[in-house]
Formats: C-alpha cells, sequence, structure tokens
C-alpha cells in the first residue's frame, strides 16, 4: 500500500470522554471526513448509550483496550484536565496523532513530560484552547497584520461571569482534576491575544483568588453543560455534603508580549471574575499608536469595532472570506473545536495548513499557569514611609 493509497482512506479516530466535549470532538471529527472508531468513558451503560446514539461501533471502559481494539490514526482528548496525563501518555506510546482540550494536564511537569514524548514519537498533537478562531478574532489578527492600527502597544480582556456559586461540587472546583478559571478560561484569552500580536510570550505576572470555597456534592452529574440544573433545591438542608475548592475562581494578569508588528512588547492585561457579575458587556482591545480594536464579549464574539485616522469607533464588518471559512455548527466551542481539527486533519493527511497550537503551546500554558498560581507577584511595602 503506498502513503496516497493509506492517506485516502479516512482516519481512524477514539474518542476518550462521552461528556459534552465527547460528543462535540466526534461529531467535529466526522465534518473533517473523519471516521470515530471508537468511544471511552468511565461509566458502562452511558458509553453504551452515547455510542448507539452517535452510531459510534465501539464503546468501552478500558483505555489501554481500546487503543488496541480499535488502532486509531488520532485519538481525541475530551476529559477534565487531571484525566489526560495517562492516556495521551498511552496513545503517544501507540503512535497517535492527539488531539486534546485545554487544558493538557493538571500540571506543567506532566504537561512539559507529554510534550517531550510526542516530540520523540513524531506524532502531531493539537491543543484546544481554540477560541482564537472565533470570526471576530480572525478579522482583528488581519487587521493588526495590516497596519490598521499601528504598532500594537497594549492589550486588555476583561470579562465577568457570574457563575452560579452553588453549581454542584466536581472537577471544576479542583486543581488536582484540571479546575479552576485559569485552566479554563485564562487558556483562550492568551491564544486569543497572541493569535492576534506575537505568539512569543515574554512575561507574566499576576494574582488569583478563590472567592467560591465550597460546593454542594451532587451525585448523578455527567454533562457539564447542564450542571446548572443539579443545583439543590434546599441548600439549607443539613443532610447535603459539602466540597471544598481549591482553585481559583478570580484572577488578574498582566503579560508582555512579542510582536513582529512592534519594535516593543505588548502590555496585556487579563482580568476575570468568575462569580462577579458584569454592569457593561465584557471585551477584548487591541491598542495601537494609530488606533484601536474593540471586540464585544468575553471571547471575542464581536461585533468588532475600529477607531481609526477618523477618531471614531465604526462597526466593521466581518470580512466575507472568514465568514465562508467558518464551519456551520451552532455554538462557539463547537464552531471552534471544528476549526482547529479541520487543520490537524489536513495536515495528518499531508496538506499545507497554517500554524496551529499544539503540546509546546500546552505545556507552556500549564507552566504559567503553574507560576501565576504561587502568587509570588507581591511585594512587601508596609515597611516603606
Amino acid at each position: 500500500m503506498t502513503f496516497g493509497d493509506k492517506m485516502s482512506k479516512p482516519l481512524k479516530v477514539l474518542v476518550h470522554g462521552t461528556g459534552f466535549a465527547g460528543q462535540g470532538h466526534s461529531a467535529a471529527f466526522r465534518d473533517a471526513g473523519a471516521e470515530v472508531v471508537g468511544i471511552v468513558g468511565r461509566t458502562p451503560r452511558v458509553v453504551e448509550q452515547v455510542a448507539q446514539d452517535m452510531g459510534i461501533a465501539y464503546g468501552g471502559t478500558d483505555w489501554q483496550q481500546a487503543l488496541q481494539d480499535c488502532q486509531p490514526d488520532i485519538v481525541s482528548i475530551a476529559t477534565p484536565g487531571g484525566a489526560h496525563f495517562e492516556p495521551i501518555k498511552q496513545a503517544i506510546a501507540a503512535g497517535c496523532h492527539v488531539f486534546c482540550d485545554k487544558p493538557l494536564t493538571a500540571d506543567g511537569e506532566t504537561a512539559a513530560e507529554l510534550h517531550r514524548l510526542a516530540e520523540a514519537k513524531g506524532v502531531k498533537t493539537a491543543f484546544a484552547a481554540s477560541f482564537r478562531y472565533m470570526p471576530e478574532v480572525l478579522h482583528a489578527k488581519r487587521l493588526v497584520a495590516a497596519g490598521a492600527i499601528g504598532e500594537p502597544v497594549e492589550v486588555e480582556c476583561v470579562s465577568h461571569f457570574n457563575l452560579e456559586r452553588d453549581i454542584p461540587f466536581g472537577w471544576s472546583h479542583r486543581a488536582e482534576d484540571g479546575g479552576g478559571r485559569l485552566n479554563n478560561n485564562f487558556t483562550h484569552k492568551l491564544s486569543i491575544v497572541t493569535s492576534v500580536v506575537g505568539e512569543t510570550i515574554l512575561s507574566v505576572m499576576g494574582d488569583v483568588r478563590d472567592d467560591l470555597g465550597k460546593a454542594p456534592i451532587v451525585k448523578g452529574v455527567h454533562n457539564f453543560k447542564t450542571r446548572r440544573e443539579h443545583i439543590p433545591d434546599d441548600l439549607d438542608d443539613p443532610s447535603l455534603e459539602w466540597g471544598e475548592s481549591n482553585v481559583e475562581w478570580s484572577y488578574a494578569v498582566q503579560a508582555q508580549i512579542e510582536s513582529p508588528f512592534a519594535k516593543k512588547p505588548v502590555s496585556v492585561m487579563f482580568k476575570h471574575g468568575g462569580l462577579h457579575p458584569r454592569f457593561n458587556e465584557d471585551y477584548i482591545a487591541f491598542y495601537g499608536q494609530k488606533g484601536a480594536i474593540y471586540i464585544k464579549g468575553h471571547y471575542g464574539g464581536g461585533p468588532l469595532y475600529l477607531y481609526g485616522a477618523d477618531k471614531t469607533w465604526t462597526e466593521t464588518a466581518l470580512p466575507a472570506d472568514i465568514a465562508a471559512n467558518i464551519p456551520n455548527v451552532e455554538g462557539d466551542t463547537e464552531r471552534n473545536w471544528r476549526y482547529l481539527i479541520r487543520l490537524l486533519v489536513k495536515d495528518i493527511q499531508g496538506e499545507e495548513v497554517p500554524p496551529y497550537q499544539g503540546f509546546k503551546e500546552g505545556a507552556q500554558y500549564q507552566q504559567i499557569i503553574d507560576i501565576l498560581r504561587r502568587n509570588e507577584s507581591w511585594v512587601d511595602v508596609t515597611h516603606l514611609g
């Protein structure tokens, strides 16, 4: 069999995770022309039901066995971050390419190890901090590269999610499971900013804070998207058990990023309040020496406004070619998965594609998060004056 014959056959994909992400990844790989040959989860009845509903031939609970049985070309990791390390390690050893949702792992050391293993094995990897593929973010990237705001100098990313404090206790409350707002919000924000102004992160500093403390323990929560539906009716019930949060729910981060469009590093401010209400819209703004770009929405959903030589903010339409290249599916998350998965599949098939983020960036992001969580940026000034 020649290389061309092999590449003419659909790539085989094995998915780890049966919840919102696992089902979303499966649909995205099918949209890219790949064949989803199996899906793996923790609970037999859930795996069986999801496999049946999605028409996936193989469903199981043993990941290593599934790798042997399915012989996939690609594995898709759609579980919480704390469950990523061993399955990815096994997949790399089996010679599989890997698509992994963020965070790559629960800490920088294990993330760096996976990057080294993937490099040594020569497999391709994709790291799904994928909101860089929001249409208006792609628009901003083009505008900055074309010099629409001159040399970029500063970026602001401000968001307030007003999450329900009583969402049932789960992986999102635990650092060891990949929870926290840095893992699940900052990864996307950092990816958005670097995609627009430059990929080289020079330095970071920041403050993180756990504003939550605890959350009710509720059984039967499977799908991350529907966890709000499981908030107990009586939070004062004395029989209710509570779990302790050990992750940040708010953060303030400063970064300096090297830009090919500027002589000096670009200053970036990230401010996120996971539990706080917003008064005005969330936004992302890019400021340059000659103008600015303002995108409404915490992940750049739009619309986009351009401030130029006329000294006014003007709503600017999305270019037709960018709009035409956006996957046709409801939901920002699902659309962005499809955009990145499409690049990965084409790359594996030998087509020329633009650069995309892999385990190198996933490991770097996780090490940055480790640094931020140590909260070592403060300088004691109580002795001054």
